[in-house]
This record gives structure tokens, sequence and C-alpha cells, in this order.
């Protein structure tokens, strides 16, 4: 059998996909896991295992189908723990990763996972969604005041990306919040340098409240705004994979590196469909090449975990601010037209979205929760009205 290098347009979407994935979140996730009172050395060591468990899940699942299955981690669910695991410890994020993963299990190994996304109404999914980002949109901007150029740079280069070349947007916004960190002095030099982060084991703990207010709301945020995405982004491009071992595979998979910060492994929307394009590849039947590269990038990332977490503690906290808002932009603006096209549901996916936004605790379950329940109930009168 003769080797052959694999085509240059592979391999550059591959790593464009990674790269895209990894610049336009990384900082969520950080953040993410700052508040579940995580050390530098301990999220390093997340990063570690998240880029091999989605190095190994995308490789596996792309040789094994022969279709471009691309993994990624949840964006929208970092958001969501990054609001909502203040009052958690670590050992119980450890258990709502392990909850949620598990819950996704179950949903592939019986076949409801389109069942279960249909009794949700999609407004009160996207609405909850919304709720959950607006922190990240509106600290984004919260910036201006004290550190004006850097906020305006980035904006700027998101903004002037988004014109002409809207796949590096955000690349192009974390360049230019470099540049200016670089030019006014910011970053700590110190802290950067090359490391291999050894993932740490956290037991996890399980507690009524902290399932019930972060992790339900985390699973449900995961399989409606990356899973289901991911599938039918895969569907549209033509590849009829079958869901339920995606799900099981995935979900099993993040329930195993749960104790080493693995919070979730799901299937990739947008960055898939870098992979998924004609660029990739001219022929649909070897773009599976552009995802199983993409899953050796991701292995390669996961060993520089360590680099990746230095350069996090060294750049200054509002480009994090700015870099994961920016990013988030696309994502708050589609949950919100979701939410709010139905006029049907509107009054409900309002009330869905400012409940979850406010922040409430109730009984010591976080406002995702209770946005879900006012705006269901909500839904429930209405439409019995409605009708």
């Amino acid at each position: 059998m003769r080797f052959s290098l694999p085509p240059a347009p592979a391999v550059i979407a591959g790593f464009v996909a990674v790269l895209v994935g990894y610049t336009s979140s990384a900082a969520i996730i950080w953040q993410a896991a700052t508040v579940a009172g995580a050390t530098p050395a301990q999220t390093a060591g997340w990063m570690t295992m998240l880029g091999i468990g989605m190095g190994i899940s995308t490789l596996a699942l792309s040789l094994w189908y022969r279709a471009p299955v691309l993994t990624a981690w949840s964006t929208p669910g970092a958001a969501l723990l990054a609001t909502s695991l203040s009052g958690s410890n670590l050992h119980e994020a450890v258990g709502i990763f392990m909850f949620a993963s598990a819950l996704i299990v179950i949903c592939g190994a019986t076949g409801l996972f389109a069942r279960l996304m249909k009794i949700i109404p999609p407004g009160l999914a996207a609405a909850m969604l919304a709720g959950i980002l607006l922190r990240f949109g509106l600290q984004a901007f919260g910036t201006l005041e004290g550190h004006f150029a850097l906020c305006a740079a980035m904006t700027g280069a998101w903004l002037v990306s988004k014109a002409f070349a809207p796949r590096y947007a955000v690349v192009a916004a974390l360049l230019a919040g470099v540049a200016v960190c670089l030019w006014q002095g910011e970053v700590n030099t110190g802290a950067l340098h090359f490391a291999v982060a050894p993932p740490e084991f956290v037991a996890p703990a399980f507690s009524l409240a902290s399932l019930l207010g972060v992790g339900l709301p985390f699973f449900l945020v995961t399989m409606a705004s990356q899973n289901a995405p991911g599938v039918a982004t895969l569907q549209a491009s033509g590849y009829r994979v079958p869901v339920s071992p995606l799900m099981v595979t995935t979900g099993l998979l993040a329930l195993l590196l749960a104790p080493f910060g693995v919070f979730s492994i799901c299937i990739a929307a947008i960055t898939a469909a870098i992979c998924q394009s004609p660029e990739a590849h001219p022929a649909p039947d070897k773009r599976w090449i552009a995802a199983a590269l993409a899953g050796l990038f991701y292995l390669l990332a996961g060993m520089c975990g360590g680099s990746i977490g230095a350069l996090m503690t060294a750049l200054p906290t509002p480009w994090l601010q700015t870099l994961a808002g920016l990013a988030l932009l696309g994502t708050i603006g589609a949950s919100l037209h979701q939410a709010l096209a139905n006029e049907r549901g509107r009054d409900a996916a309002l009330i869905t979205f400012l409940v979850t936004a406010s922040g409430v605790t109730l009984l010591g379950v976080g406002s995702a929760f209770w946005g879900l329940i006012a705006g269901g109930i909500s839904y429930a009168l209405l439409a019995r009205r409605a009708g």
C-alpha cells in the first residue's frame, strides 16, 4: 500500500476548524473553570483532556463512518456553567458534568433524542440560551470604560473581518487584542511558556439543587444548542450518519473523562461545516480526511493544554471578556431571533429570557431552570388562550 500525503485543502480545513473552535471559546471555558473553583493548573489539565477527548472522538467517528464527523465542547454549555457554578464547588461541578453526560447517553441509547427535543418549544430553549449568554455580550462592551483601546480594537477587527472574511472574525479579534495588550504592556510575558499540563482527577459530588439548577439546564442547552445543530449540519451536508451511536459515543466518552475536567463532548456544527464544505475536498466522500486531520490537531492542542492555559493567564481579564462576548454575538442574535420569531410564543419566550438573565436563585436552584419553568407555564396558559 502506497502512502500519500493528505491534500493541502483538507489539512488547512482541519487546522482552521480546530483553531476557530479554540480561539472562539477557550476563554469561556477558562471563566467557567475559574467560577467552579479550579486552579490555573487544574484548568490547564481540563484543556489537555478536552483536546484529547475531542481528538479521539473526532478521529474514531470520522474513520469509522468515513464521514466528516467533528466533535467539540459545548460553548453555550460552558457559558451556562460560567454563569451558574458560582454556588457550587469543583466536586459538584464534576457531578454536574457526569449527570448531563449520563442523560445524553440515555437519550442516545433509547432513541429519545429527537422526541426530547420536541417536548420543549424551540422558542423557549432559544430564549433560555439567550438569557444565559446575555452577560457575556454585555461584558464584551462593559470593558469600554476602562479599556477603550483594547475593546475598540478587538470590536473593529471583528467587524472588518465579519464583513470580508466572516470565518476568521474571532481570530482577527483575538490577534488585535493581543497586539493592543503588547503595545500597552499588559501581557505578563513571564507566564508564557510551553508546558504539558497533566490532568488532575477530581471526585464527583452530587446535590439535588446543583443537578436541577445547573445540570438539567446544562443538558438541555447542550442537546438543543450543540448536538441538534451538529446533527442537522451533518445531514444537511448529505451525510446520513446514525444519530444514536453518535450520542452514545460522545456522551459516554465525556462521562468517563468528566473527573478530569471534560465537561462535554458534542457533535460540532459551525466548525464541522468547515470540514464538510467543498473547500475541504471537492469529493464529498473524501471530506472525512479533513475531519480526521482535525482530530489529530485536537490531540496536538490537548498536548499543549499547559501552553493554552499560560496564554490565558498571561493576558488581562478584559481581553478574555471581550473575546468571549464577541465570539458569542452570533449565537445571542440567532437565539433571540428564534425566541421571538413565533408571535404566539413570544410573551412566554420573553419571560423565559428575562427570568434567566436575571440570575435569580430560588431554593438553591439557578435562574436557567426557573426561566424554563416560568416560560413553560406561560406558554401553556397563553397557548390555551390562543387556541
